[in-house]
């Protein structure tokens, strides 16, 4: 992976560079970092070993840094911070305008001249070339949480806008985990923190500028980690930040506090605030940036460390390079040496230091350059991130294929997975108790695992309502022991959880009298994926099943109950297969119980007739030809309207205007009209799974010939009598048919032969020529590539039909 450094933002802070310091990061940065342990500690004295170990006299600076000086004690450390806090209040001279302080600007340009000559991949080898760590291994978010509460709580001068800001910001910060850890990470870094600000002050008494003073502070961190480095440095500037803003806020209360304020002439400084609030806005917006950059560093060690039992591959170390780390890092101290010169010249110069319109232009440039940095840290950490939910999502899609595989003694492990509970909250929602209850109401039952999105159909759940409390109104048939848990599929990933779709998920679940999963947040996109690509889940409804041992019987059981309801139990495919070799094609499947008439005018050996369409003037044609026929051949027939697939306005007002001129009998309820095509729907998706030929199948073609029908503009009927006797035809052929009643009345004798003649002038009237259409929905997952036409058994064309009907 290849990448370009966009953090090489030309800046000139204190330096007259023309190229911009900061380049590629060296390829060898990124696995000195990875290579982290736990803290170490000297296993003699219990002390930890300690990098820092200049001899204590910050006006030194030919101190060495790198010599090994561990503190004798605590007591050591508090002197030497007294020490420091000594040398930044007593040892100003009396005059500032006339000290070595005030007779030079904040920083000089050409200290670090050595780089005006040099590239930017120069200085970025001189940074790395810093950084040797030894292995150890801080969580330091515990000291940057009490950072940040330090540097927001000290600013010393803010507006009204400013300090609301910095009050929601603390009430924000008070609700997280205060200190936890901090006392431990003390332990091993307070030394570094006094004596890298101890350094701060060396090198800005001595007139140090600020990218000596970071490459001197980075030689002196040399064996940490870049986020430790950060945190330490940073730290040691909170500290006199916080000192700083300690005075401003109590020496006007605190005679102590106004005493040495006094003698630091702060309150002289103080009466300039027009000034000094613009300059600690710009401080405290680039501390800010310096925050938000500490962090995304700290993020990154996360990645390497916290994530590595996902995910550490070749591909997210090359990832991870490409954020330059380093000069995050570098950019981050040297802001911190920024602001650390800035309070200590305010101190020291007062007045001429506040108006500085060099530090202005300074602070504003090196803001940028941080935005800028943690733009380009937080895309990289996003591409982590997605990264290591890739690799962890696919782990356990892997894990739940081969948990899907392994035999079991009961469902309660699959189950556990397919719908995980989170903070030991009860996983399901009793629709009928509408209360919460755990997964053992399922243990060792046949689980019927009803897949939907949100947006599934009111008529679907009205006749799966239907069935359910159907099979229950007998709980101790065989038949009647599965349990059906509604699994909604809601991927987030691809569009958020909103109040609206709360407020429906609320609304399906408390209409379903089953089982279902308490909240969609429980499916895990793991399982969300085995749905979509192992049970080949779309947009229609799926009805996945488990048997008592958590074993996948059937990935689709809808049809199966569409067509059997619970006779279909336990919903395998050799139960579905079985159920096949025992039909025969006749009204009783057709029709099912979309009317109850229909099983009385069997019972009863009239001929019925199903008609569909919906032109009323050839439904008025047809009704009043058939009628005429079957008084005039004394044949009792019943006829009933079964409309069209998706019975909308038309079909309701074709079914008021057959009742008002009492035309033949019309199904009740719309739902039931939607059932009868779907279900029809639902035999040819079964049917063409089982493992016969559609050139002779019967059963099926007689299936696609009445789907056609309802494909084309036309009417059509279909005649029965009895379970065996059947013939159908489209509806122009079948009423020229009846208006020659005459010509063919002589082969009617009785009610036994009305079917049989009819079928034959049917068949005699039927034209070679034919378009027939099959329409099906693209979401029910199953679409053979080869279907054949009913009528002349001939391998159909297939084409992708968009439409639009709003009735």
């Amino acid at each position: 992976m290849t990448s370009v450094n966009p953090l090489n933002e030309k800046v000139s802070m204190n330096n007259p560079m023309t190229t911009n310091p900061m380049n590629n990061m060296s390829s060898g940065s990124a696995d000195v970092v990875a290579n982290r342990m736990q803290p170490m500690s000297n296993a003699t004295t219990g002390h930890h070993i300690n990098p820092l170990n200049a001899h204590i006299n910050p006006l030194n600076v030919q101190t060495n840094p790198h010599s090994v000086v561990k503190p004798v004690s605590h007591d050591m450390v508090c002197h030497l911070n007294c020490a420091i806090i000594s040398f930044k209040y007593l040892s100003r001279p009396i005059n500032p305008r006339t000290s070595n302080l005030a007779a030079r600007p904040p920083h000089r340009r050409g200290d670090h001249h050595m780089f005006l000559t040099s590239d930017d991949n120069s200085m970025m080898k001189h940074i790395v070339e810093t950084h040797i760590p030894d292995g150890r291994d801080f969580d330091v978010k515990p000291l940057v949480h009490i950072i940040e509460d330090i540097v927001h709580r000290a600013t010393p001068i803010a507006g009204h806008v400013h300090e609301a800001k910095v009050q929601a910001h603390l009430e924000a910060l008070e609700e997280k985990a205060p200190h936890s850890g901090l006392t431990e990470i003390l332990n091993y870094l307070a030394y570094p923190i006094h004596r890298i600000g101890m350094e701060l002050i060396s090198k800005c008494a001595n007139k140090e500028d600020a990218h000596s003073t970071t490459m001197s502070l980075l030689h002196s961190l040399t064996t940490y980690a870049w986020d430790t480095k950060v945190a330490i440095t940073f730290a040691a500037f909170a500290q006199q930040y916080g000192e700083f803003g300690l005075l401003v806020h109590q020496y006007t209360t605190n005679p102590l506090a106004k005493s040495v304020a006094i003698i630091m002439e702060l309150p002289e400084i103080m009466t300039r605030q027009d000034v000094l609030k613009q300059k600690f806005d710009a401080i405290h917006d680039l501390i800010d940036k310096m925050l938000d950059v500490t962090k995304c560093i700290i993020e990154f060690r996360d990645v390497q460390t916290s994530h590595s039992q996902h995910v550490i591959t070749q591909e997210l170390e090359m990832l991870i390079n490409t954020a330059h780390i380093s000069t995050a890092a570098y950019w981050t101290m040297r802001a911190a040496v920024m602001c650390a010169a800035m309070i200590l010249n305010l101190i020291a110069i007062g007045h001429e230091q506040i108006s500085s319109t060099s530090e202005a232009w300074e602070l504003s440039s090196l803001t940028h350059k941080l935005a800028n940095i943690l733009d380009h840290l937080r895309k990289v950490l996003n591409l982590c991130h997605q990264k290591i939910e890739e690799k962890r999502q696919h782990d356990a899609f892997e894990a739940l294929l081969r948990l899907l595989r392994t035999p079991h003694i009961d469902n309660m492990k699959i189950l556990s997975i397919l719908i995980h509970s989170r903070d030991d909250q009860l996983p399901l929602f009793d629709g009928t108790h509408k209360r919460r209850v755990s997964l053992d109401v399922l243990r060792r039952k046949h689980v019927l695992l009803l897949i939907s999105d949100l947006d599934i159909a009111p008529e679907e759940l009205f006749v799966l309502h239907h069935m359910y409390d159907e099979s229950k109104t007998q709980p101790n048939r065989p038949e009647s022991n599965y349990d059906v848990v509604w699994i909604p599929v809601v991927d987030k990933r691809l569009t958020p959880w909103t109040e609206a779709k709360q407020m429906k998920f609320e609304e399906v679940q408390a209409s379903m009298p089953w089982y279902s999963v308490a909240h969609p947040s429980m499916i895990d996109p793991a399982v969300i994926r085995c749905i979509k690509e192992v049970w080949g889940f779309k947009k229609k409804p799926q009805l996945v099943v488990l048997d008592p041992q958590g074993k996948e019987a059937n990935d689709n059981a809808y049809h199966m109950l569409w067509i059997w309801g619970s006779l279909a139990f336990p919903f395998t495919k050799t139960r579905e297969t079985a159920l096949w070799k025992e039909q025969t094609w006749n009204i009783e499947l057709l029709a099912d119980s979309i009317d109850q008439n229909v099983f009385t005018w069997i019972s009863e050996g009239k001929c019925i007739c199903l008609y569909g369409g919906e032109d009323i003037e050839w439904i008025r044609s047809f009704t009043s030809a058939t009628r005429a026929v079957a008084n005039a051949a004394r044949v009792p027939l019943e006829m009933l309207y079964v409309g069209k697939k998706n019975p909308k306005e038309r079909v309701r007002k074709n079914s008021s205007i057959i009742q008002m001129e009492n035309l033949s009998h019309v199904v009740q309820d719309q739902t039931l009209i939607w059932f009868f095509w779907e279900r029809l729907e639902s035999m040819w998706h079964s049917r063409t799974q089982q493992d016969i030929p559609g050139e002779t199948d019967p059963i099926l073609q007689e299936i696609v010939t009445i789907l056609s029908y309802d494909g084309s503009d036309l009417g059509w009927a279909v005649f029965s009598r009895g379970l065996a006797e059947m013939t159908r035809g489209k509806g122009d052929l079948i009423v020229q048919v009846m208006k020659e009643f005459d010509r063919w009345r002589e082969e009617v004798s009785d009610i036994t032969t009305f079917v049989p003649a009819l079928d034959r002038q049917l068949r005699d009237l039927h034209s070679p020529h034919h378009c027939t259409r099959l329409i099906l929905p693209s979401t029910t997952g199953h679409v053979p590539e080869r279907v054949v036409c009913a009528e002349c058994s001939r391998p159909m064309e297939k084409f992708i039909m968009y439409r639009c009907c709003t009735d």
